[in-house]
């Protein structure tokens, strides 16, 4: 398939906290998103990403960020779930960009402790519909994630944990191919 051809999947981790687990479960997901194909994947890590630090005064950290996001045909968001909620880094990401958003498919790879971050990931939901994005129904979650994955960063329950990743990815896939022709057929309306 041509590199033209490919969907574009932004898949962001939300945490910067130096012990977080995110890297494992992002690089997890992202290794299965390449095994799934068709993707122009995007790994953006927010710890290695500057966000600004005034939103009501954005600088060249928000430029250099928009240009990768609005590449983007679809996203996946890599999130804990930090006291019932989600990152304070991500939501510094989230708001600092609009139409980069816009008429397109987010999903949710949520972790975290009992709840396996599936609190953050319905708070998330309501955001990116205020910014007029899709929410992908279903969601891979990790409970107790720390007890879920082995030394080589992959999960114990590989058949489950990939099966709800494939289950994702088919429906992000359909969403943002069926978003990305709508949008170059008619621009999304303001």
């Amino acid at each position: 398939m041509p590199a033209s051809d490919l969907m574009r999947v932004a898949i962001i981790i939300g945490s910067t906290r130096t012990e977080r687990f995110g890297p494992t479960v992002a690089r997890w997901f992202h290794g299965h998103a390449v095994e799934h194909g068709e993707l122009d994947l995007d790994l953006i890590d927010l710890a290695e990403t500057p966000l600004p630090a005034d939103l009501d005064r954005p600088d060249e950290t928000v430029a250099a960020l928009s240009k990768r996001l609005a590449r983007a045909d679809a996203f996946v968001i890599v999130s804990p779930e930090y006291n019932r909620g989600y990152p304070a880094a991500l939501k510094t990401a989230i708001d600092s960009y609009v139409d980069e958003w816009k008429a397109k498919p987010v999903a949710f790879v949520c972790y975290g402790g009992v709840s396996g971050g599936l609190r953050a990931a319905e708070q998330l939901r309501q955001v990116f519909g205020e910014l007029h994005a899709i929410a992908i129904r279903d969601t891979v979650s990790f409970h107790s994630c720390w007890n879920k994955f082995d030394d080589a960063g992959q999960p114990l329950d590989r058949a489950g944990a990939g099966a709800a990743a494939t289950a994702l990815l088919n429906q992000l896939t359909w969403w943002g191919r069926a978003l990305h022709d709508a949008r170059q057929a008619r621009p999304y309306p303001l």
